[in-house]
């Protein structure tokens, strides 16, 4: 374990290896990374409450088939039942795929390791020329992923926000069909006719923005607007330009406060907005990461009120008092237009995506606006003063909280959306070294998976910087929840598009993998679970988000796409909600 790059596998995925053999070796030349210098990262240790996994699980039919969980196969065993009972028709040879219920004939790889990689384990000097699983298998993988999360949304919540899997119904946060709307494009981007089909008739007959419901600003915007906005690009269909302009109108209300700074919440029936019941802020990561949506909306209907609105935002944040080296609070409110609890300084919740708005407003308006340029490259020096630290023994790179002048050494699973953006700003001309600390910050993303025993993120990570048991990174369990977000592929596709270094596809389809052994629910879709540190309990939550269709498996499928113009980085943008939206021509 001297050789850099090497990291171990979590015990029980990989079967049978002959001594001296490590399959999945991700060697990482010295001058790509030269600030970090890794020796080998143990895994966790097992929590306490782990119990000792039984030789065998299950009747005698299912114990071929590895480390199925209970409820996966109690669920699989139902699905069998009814398919038998409908004569047989749709009986199918299942096979376990790292413990996932999978069709036969879907064309999975299935002597695939851990790690990607297909074929017999060969000698260790043969370790080199183990081939991935081919890009075209990865990328029906996704497919596949998508259509079964999309079956049991179809099956079990068909029109309504979210899929709850487990229990076979649904979820309400708003009333407008959520998930349905924020799959529009991906269905368009993986070539998903028929699905993609179905779900255009209910946006013309079903979507109304009439409902006396109050819906989140900036939820609403990412998710609803965006999701319209980016497939009326990808269509031509005008039909979801003119729903656009109708929820984009809807939501105008809002900004009618007497700071310009918007409410959080309006009511589309009534017309009418206000902020949360416990208190007059605003967060600030949500009201400047409505631009780009508000801003295009401007320029398809030429009305001018959406684009002026939210420029007047982010004038007012410009100028305001109370950043730390371009580094901005999480609250602001709006009665005064000031900022509010200044001592907390983040990238993670309540104020990620307002960093990530800053470079692409000026990617969309095609590198004009410098006011822009200057916030954005101001805040990236700002982390590296204030924010950034080395774990111990490691050196992971991570992106920390201030508290009050005091370093919290925790980081939101959300601020793995930085490696990316950070290479989209190098790909654009910034200045080179964002482009390494984003390669350090995508390798510490990485760990976050590859050190949990399911092989998926925890929510929040603790790390230390003082050698702790020789530990890198620590979960605290209240933070072990796993919501299939998305920010570490999406960085993954980024850094993949940039640099061409198959390692970042490979732990990618490590994540998808790890996705379907501990999160795929045999009878149609894919859970939220709540605790990555127990892979024989990982406690299914019995909810699938939306941006787990909009952002995760979109991004996964552009991150083993070999067609670089399938949403070119240089004719588009995507919003905080994965929706792609275009550079705007010079004359605009």
């Amino acid at each position: 374990m001297d050789n850099r790059g090497l990291r171990p596998i979590p015990p029980g995925l990989v079967p049978n290896l002959p001594p001296g053999v490590v399959p999945g070796v991700q060697d990482i030349p010295p001058e790509v990374m030269p600030e970090i210098q890794r020796p080998s990262i143990p895994l966790l240790p097992k929590p306490p409450a782990m119990r000792k996994p039984p030789s065998k699980r299950g009747p005698p039919a299912l114990q071929k088939r590895g480390n199925v969980l209970d409820w996966q196969v109690k669920d699989e065993e139902a699905a069998t039942v009814k398919r038998d009972e409908d004569g047989g028709k749709e009986a199918k040879t299942v096979i376990s795929w790292r413990g996932a219920m999978i069709e036969a004939e879907q064309g999975t790889e299935l002597q695939s390791t851990a790690h990607g990689k297909e074929g017999t384990v060969a000698d260790a000097e043969d370790s080199a020329s183990l081939k991935p699983v081919k890009a075209v298998d990865r990328v029906e993988a996704v497919r596949e992923a998508f259509r079964h999360a999309w079956n049991g949304y179809k099956a079990f919540a068909w029109g309504h926000d979210e899929l709850k899997p487990l229990s076979k119904t649904h979820g309400e946060w708003f009333g407008l069909g959520l998930t349905l709307i924020d799959a529009l494009d991906t269905m368009w981007i993986l070539g998903l006719k028929d699905e993609f089909a179905e779900a255009r008739k209910w946006v013309e007959t079903e979507l109304l923005f009439s409902k006396n419901v109050d819906v989140n600003l900036f939820e609403s915007t990412i998710r609803i607007l965006g999701g319209l906005l980016s497939t009326y690009h990808l269509t031509g269909d005008t039909l979801f330009l003119d729903k656009a302009q109708d929820i984009g109108s809807r939501l105008m209300p809002a900004f009618k406060t007497p700071s310009k700074i918007p409410y959080s919440d309006v009511n589309i029936g009534k017309g009418t907005a206000h902020p949360p019941r416990w208190t007059t802020d605003s967060t600030v990561a949500e009201v400047t990461s409505i631009q780009l949506e508000f801003r295009e909306l401007s320029r398809l209907t030429k009305d001018p009120q959406y684009q002026n609105a939210v420029e007047e935002v982010t004038r007012q944040v410009h100028r305001l008092e109370g950043k730390r080296d371009g580094l901005v609070p999480m609250f602001i409110n709006t009665n005064s237009g000031k900022f509010t609890r200044r001592g907390a300084f983040t990238l993670g919740a309540r104020a990620d995506s307002y960093y990530e708005y800053l470079l692409k407003q000026w990617l969309q308006g095609g590198k004009k606006e410098t006011e822009l340029l200057e916030d954005y490259l101001q805040a990236i020096e700002g982390v590296r003063k204030n924010l950034l630290r080395q774990t111990s023994p490691s050196k992971l790179t991570f992106v920390g909280e201030l508290s009050n002048g005091r370093l919290n050494p925790k980081m939101d699973h959300l601020v793995c959306f930085l490696p990316g953006t950070l290479a989209l700003g190098a790909h654009n001309g910034l200045p080179a070294d964002h482009m390494e600390l984003a390669l350090q910050l995508m390798e510490t993303c990485h760990q976050m998976y590859a050190q949990m025993e399911t092989g998926l993120s925890p929510e929040i990570a603790h790390f230390n910087l003082q050698s702790n048991n020789g530990r890198d990174i620590d979960v605290k369990p209240a933070d072990r929840h796993n919501l299939l977000r998305p920010e570490t592929v999406e960085s993954l596709f980024y850094m993949y598009r940039f640099t061409k270094d198959s390692k970042y596809r490979d732990w990618g389809w490590d994540i998808l993998q790890s996705f379907n052994k501990y999160t795929r629910v045999p009878s149609g879709g894919y859970t939220s679970i709540g605790n990555v540190r127990d892979p024989l309990n990982p406690a299914p939550r019995d909810k699938m988000e939306s941006f787990f269709l909009g952002e995760t498996l979109k991004y996964l499928f552009l991150l083993f796409s070999d067609d670089n113009e399938l949403i070119s980085l240089d004719k588009y943008v995507f919003n905080t909600e994965a929706h792609p939206l275009p550079i705007w021509p010079s004359t605009s």
